[in-house]
């Protein structure tokens, strides 16, 4: 799959003037997912990526610990997930992850985006199967062959494995995510993954030049202000 997924996938937000929504969208999906699957992390492996990405990202404790109590306590809102797709500035591919408890308001708004951009909405599956829906595991190490057969052996479906500079990434479908990363732990002990994400990986790119190369940077720009957006994903090959 090579690293290029380091450059596919927008960020929640660059600047620190973004902070708060940074902190916002943590907690909505540290929420969400502490009540999907229980308040401890131990024994919710996905939970705990969230909250040790968020330690990295500089979220504060009480930011966490106030999005599990919430979930602790069973009331706040009722997200659900929503996806949407369609092709952006040069005709690139792109895929919008949102979580919201409005899909009315969420859709019209990225609707806007996508508008007032030279882009085009689609209908779901429009370029969704252009993308692999991947768990990345990341974290220092030198010897990869020990970790793919203890992958192999516990029977973890891997689709790639690369080893640069001390650095080795796991590549799996994202239904064996869980399964993956706790082989890794009961291999290695307490890892420090660089990275632990859940994400679309674009199986091809589309170069992005000239004038679409700002529209492009407007409509991301536009979509990350969005409350609702979680992450976007996309093919571009910016020249």
């Amino acid at each position: 799959m090579g690293r290029a997924y380091q450059n596919r996938k927008v960020s929640m937000a660059k600047t620190a003037a973004a902070k708060t929504k940074v902190y916002s969208k943590y907690g909505r999906e540290i929420y969400v997912s502490a009540k999907a699957g229980g308040i401890d992390p131990a024994g919710n492996l996905t939970l705990r990526g969230l909250i040790e990405r968020a330690k990295k990202d500089q979220v504060p404790s009480h930011v966490i610990d106030k999005a599990i109590e919430k979930a602790k306590g069973g009331a706040g809102e009722d997200y659900a997930l929503a996806m949407y797709e369609g092709f952006g500035p040069g005709g690139c591919m792109v895929l919008v992850s949102c979580l919201t408890d409005n899909p009315n308001r969420t859709i019209s708004d990225v609707r806007t985006c996508f508008n007032k951009t030279k882009s085009k909405i689609g209908s779901p599956g429009t370029v969704s199967h252009m993308f692999d829906h991947a768990a990345i595991l990341a974290f220092k190490g030198d010897n990869e062959d020990a970790v793919l057969e203890a992958l192999m052996e516990a029977d973890v479906d891997v689709s790639d494995i690369e080893n640069e500079d001390g650095l080795i990434t796991v590549f799996t479908p994202h239904t064996e995510y869980a399964k993956a990363k706790q082989t890794l732990i009961n291999l290695l002990g307490d890892i420090d993954f660089e990275v632990d994400e859940i994400q679309y990986l674009p199986k091809g790119s589309t170069p992005v030049s000239g004038e679409d190369v700002e529209m492009f940077h407007k409509f991301m720009d536009m979509l990350n202000e969005l409350d609702d957006v979680q992450n976007v994903y996309h093919d571009a090959q910016i020249d």
